[in-house]
């Protein structure tokens, strides 16, 4: 993630051949590298143990001690991933197919056949879910991934991946928040897909403030009040929620995250919760490096 080294195999032709990635790994230049089948076997592992998400416990741990994080402000957004699978693969469910006439690349006539979520699945990734960004996007079949940061320095502090559905940016929100540690009152900031009435008072409920974007346009009008707009604490919140793109601008691009290279739910999920603590780390780097370079 960190050098954008797109599969296993390829980092074995990497680690071959160069003496950074050897050092790295603590081999000997000549040395033979492993097989791709080991990482493939110890990812297995790794994601029974769900060594992920200890590992950006521990990274958010150590930003905690240096005083790099907020404890009380926090922001949360969420994305689609496109996952590992075709259209052609997203076929109705109580459909029996005759054998394809390329089994390789079978060709596959969708168009005029109206499909959804609840009729269709795809027969590569059934986790995936056909989603699309906003009116006069095409639909793709994705998942949707969902971070929770906090507002001190934009550092990941919670992640989520859920199928992509109308609701699951919500119900993800709601999921890390409750995964806060703490007694105290904290605020979330968030944009306007987030301003429904029943996400709001379930954020009051956990002691949450939620300074989510007001979306005036909604029928009844927006769930966020005078009494939250008026503090200056609500504002600050609406200008640091922005940081959390540069989140999602290095997953997507540094560490390929735009399009998943696993498939199912748990994977995907394993993936992209080590992709945020990578982040973090490279994060960090910088801000420990200006903090000593202004000392």
């Amino acid at each position: 993630m960190l050098y954008s080294v797109r599969s296993e195999r390829l980092l074995m032709e990497e680690i071959d051949y160069s003496m950074l990635y050897r050092w790295f790994v603590g081999m000997n230049l000549d040395e033979p590298v492993w097989d791709v089948t080991v990482f493939t076997k110890n990812r297995n592992r790794l994601l029974e143990g769900d060594v992920a998400r200890e590992f950006l416990s521990e990274v958010v741990q150590q930003a905690q001690t240096k005083g790099l994080t907020s404890d009380e402000h926090f922001t949360v957004d969420g994305t689609l991933i496109e996952a590992w699978a075709s259209l052609k693969s997203f076929q109705r469910k109580d459909q029996k197919n005759p054998p394809p006439d390329d089994p390789g690349n079978p060709s596959v006539d969708f168009h005029g056949e109206k499909r959804s979520n609840e009729t269709h699945e795809s027969t590569t990734d059934a986790d995936a879910r056909l989603a699309r960004k906003g009116n006069g996007k095409e639909a793709k079949l994705s998942y949707n991934g969902n971070l929770l940061t906090e507002n001190r320095n934009g550092l990941i502090v919670n992640t989520e991946i859920f199928q992509a559905n109308g609701t699951a940016e919500r119900d993800a929100a709601l999921v890390m928040l409750e995964q806060l540690m703490g007694t105290q009152r904290v605020t979330l900031g968030g944009d306007k897909g987030y301003d429904t009435r029943d996400f709001v008072a379930e954020c009051r409920n956990l002691n949450v403030t939620p300074h989510v974007a007001q979306n005036v346009n909604r029928s009844g009008g927006s769930a966020i009040d005078g009494r939250t707009t008026r503090h200056t604490g609500y504002e600050v919140s609406q200008r640091k929620r922005k940081r959390i793109e540069e989140c999602f601008g290095w997953l997507k691009t540094i560490a390929l995250m735009r399009k998943v290279r696993h498939r199912g739910l748990a994977k995907v999920g394993w993936v992209f919760t080590f992709a945020a603590a990578a982040y973090n780390l490279v994060r960090m780097r910088k801000l420990t490096a200006s903090s000593v370079g202004a000392a």
